[in-house]
């Protein structure tokens, strides 16, 4: 498969590159909205902070909202490109296979059972466990039946079990009203409203999920392959699986829990990685990295301006964007 970019040069270059946009985006995150600041008053907030209103919103509003979304941008792009490798299928994602949407019904339910009684560490465990039991169950639905393992039953399973825990989580939301107030700006997609407490909470976890998938690259490139081909080249084809689902869980798991479902980064930004970089995960993966983080940043930034003075929540952004997407990849593939 060829790419954008041919040489390795070019590559650490675009790596570069996209580093530094992110950390320009984070900048405008921080400094841009319905308030606007300066870098001189971000600066007194973070090194003399007064209490004074512009120094709680950039503290507590505009700084946690920037690097949570770094961070789960990050994570669910990372975590599409290993169900495309999982998998084998162009079109997987935590979002398309309906992880996210297991995560987010495991939640509802324990929470609203208990009384809304919990804390964010169980909440956070809560979410993998929802993520974990998804992804298990999607694709021993995708490899059950006549004909085994197929991409295309495993994207008609993900996507039953993504419409049947949205309309539980929906139903129980209804039937109770606390839970409808409470919870339904969560279900959305946010990355506003939470604190840094909650990322530092969940931080280890996704870097875990992050280093796997480091780690384990150049595997992928041979996983990507015939399951055949990647034992004779020595592949511990089971144990790479393993440890490849245990990185989609932590990351995909943990994004929910930190930010709610938040759709199509997963399955846009590995397809944009293979454009520029090609198939080789050594590239591909510190790419989703970069550039999951770049794009959740951007899309929580335009949201701002969608219904300004009102805030749109991030994830209706992504959904925006990643349909029309969606169905250029699904033509692309019919074709």
């Amino acid at each position: 498969m060829g790419s954008l970019f041919t040489t390795r040069r070019v590559k650490w270059a675009a790596l570069a590159a996209a580093s530094v946009l992110l950390v320009a985006c984070l900048g405008i995150s921080i400094l841009f909205g319905y308030h606007t600041f300066s870098l001189t008053q971000f600066w007194e907030a973070w090194f003399h902070f007064d209490g004074s209103k512009e120094h709680l919103l950039i503290r507590t509003v505009r700084i946690p909202a920037a690097f949570i979304g770094a961070a789960v941008g990050a994570s669910l792009a990372v975590a599409g490109a290993l169900m495309q490798v999982l998998t084998k299928n162009p079109l997987a994602s935590p979002s398309v296979l309906g992880v996210n949407a297991g995560a987010v019904l495991a939640v509802v339910m324990v929470v609203t059972a208990a009384g809304f009684r919990y804390s964010f560490g169980q909440m956070i465990w809560i979410a993998f466990a929802g993520a974990a039991v998804t992804a298990v169950g999607v694709i021993l639905l995708g490899s059950s039946g006549r004909g085994g393992f197929r991409a295309v039953k495993l994207t008609l399973a993900g996507a039953a079990f993504a419409a049947f825990a949205s309309s539980i989580t929906s139903a129980i939301m209804l039937l109770n009203d606390r839970s409808l107030d409470e919870l339904l700006f969560w279900t959305v997609g946010s990355v506003s409203g939470r604190k840094l407490e909650q990322l530092a909470a969940i931080l280890p976890y996704l870097a875990a999920g992050w280093l796997i998938a480091l780690v384990l690259g150049r595997s992928f490139n041979v996983m990507a392959m015939d399951d055949d081909i990647a034992k004779g080249l020595g592949q511990r084809v089971w144990l790479i699986r393993g440890l490849t689902l245990l990185a989609v869980v932590l990351l995909a798991g943990g994004s929910v829990a930190l930010a709610g479902p938040i759709a199509f980064i997963g399955l846009m930004v590995p397809h944009i990685g293979r454009f520029l970089f090609g198939a080789n995960h050594f590239w591909l993966i510190p790419f989703c990295m970069l550039g999951g983080a770049l794009l959740l940043v951007a899309a929580d930034i335009a949201s701002r301006f969608i219904l300004m003075p009102k805030a749109v929540p991030v994830g209706v952004t992504t959904a925006l964007l990643g349909v029309p997407f969606l169905i250029y990849l699904a033509r692309r593939r019919t074709e």
